[in-house]
């Protein structure tokens, strides 16, 4: 998030929203009269500062030739001296409250911290911002985190799938993952779990997951939405093909044939990465026979024909 660091109205915009920019690239002039007075203002003590600290100084020279000849005392030498040094303080004062109003006159230019790209950008040339106000967004997308969840049950099975006997151990074994994009494409880069969240979040029933792809082509945009495809090795499995099965209250069924009709039956399924089928690991038995065409036709006990 962009925010100013001092109040004011905004003068310039630089870039749009969706442009890629670089760190340090300017973004935004903020117009701040009181910070431009402020700066005048110090540059002005500075200089009357140093003028004190010349007239206190020039006044120490002058008299220490005459306390060395006993014209003056020691006593009138030395209030001359502490005199020079208080203004020499003065004068550092004034150079800090100089720096400090250079500074925030340098806030007045708002700059990318990263390399990234701009997202919306809701003010407008004139428009009065502060410290609360959002300006824009700039997200470095070379990286792009995908954030997904599992519930309990595909937790359990995720994890002791895999080596390790912590759960730091069993994230680095894991394999690279897949992302199909939210118009059905498959991203052309893999990409990596890095965490896992140490608890299930009671609301859900789940535990969260952190992937990350490379995006050095941009394609990817905060806010997108896609599929994670985590491989899994599996052996000795029951694989239907997706078009034998449907849904049904957030169930997946298929038709078990018995004798001369069909029954429903729920199944737990994993998908295949060609999307075209189903492992099946609750529901089927080895020697169950399933109807795998016309499905849409069927309902529960209809008669059927075997061919």
């Amino acid at each position: 998030e962009i925010r100013p660091r001092i109040d004011g109205f905004i003068k310039d915009i630089y870039v749009d929203e969706g442009a890629i920019v670089k760190k340090g690239q300017s973004l935004f002039k903020i117009d701040s009269p009181l910070a431009e007075q402020s700066l005048t203002s110090a540059k002005a003590s500075v200089e009357s500062a140093k003028a004190q600290v010349s007239t206190a100084k020039t006044n120490v020279e002058r008299l220490e030739p005459l306390a060395e000849k006993g014209i003056i005392s020691d006593v009138q030498l030395k209030t001359a001296k502490d005199a020079y040094q208080t203004a020499l303080a003065v004068q550092a004062q004034a150079e800090a409250a100089l720096k400090n109003a250079r500074a925030t006159v340098d806030w007045t230019n708002v700059s990318s911290p990263v390399d990234g790209l701009v997202g919306a950008i809701p003010f407008r040339q004139g428009s009065l911002v502060n410290s609360s106000n959002i300006l824009t967004t700039v997200a470095n997308t070379s990286n792009v985190f995908a954030y997904f969840s599992l519930n309990e049950k595909e937790l359990s099975m995720f994890l002791d799938n895999l080596e390790g006997s912590t759960q730091a151990e069993k994230i680095k074994n894991i394999p690279e993952i897949a992302m199909t994009l939210a118009d059905g494409t498959a991203y052309e880069h893999p990409g990596k779990i890095e965490t896992i969240t140490g608890s299930v979040n009671s609301a859900t029933g789940s535990a969260g997951f952190r992937a990350v792809f490379p995006n050095e082509q941009g394609k990817l945009r905060s806010g997108m939405s896609g599929k994670i495809s985590i491989p899994r090795s599996v052996e000795n499995v029951i694989v239907v093909p997706q078009k034998a099965t449907y849904s049904q209250q957030n169930k997946t069924l298929i038709y078990l044939v018995q004798g001369d009709s069909v029954i429903q039956r729920a199944i737990s399924v994993i998908p295949t990465p060609d999307s075209k089928s189903y492992v099946v690991t609750e529901g089927l038995q080895t020697g169950d026979r399933i109807v795998t065409e016309g499905v849409a036709t069927l309902s529960q006990g209809k008669k059927i024909s075997i061919e």
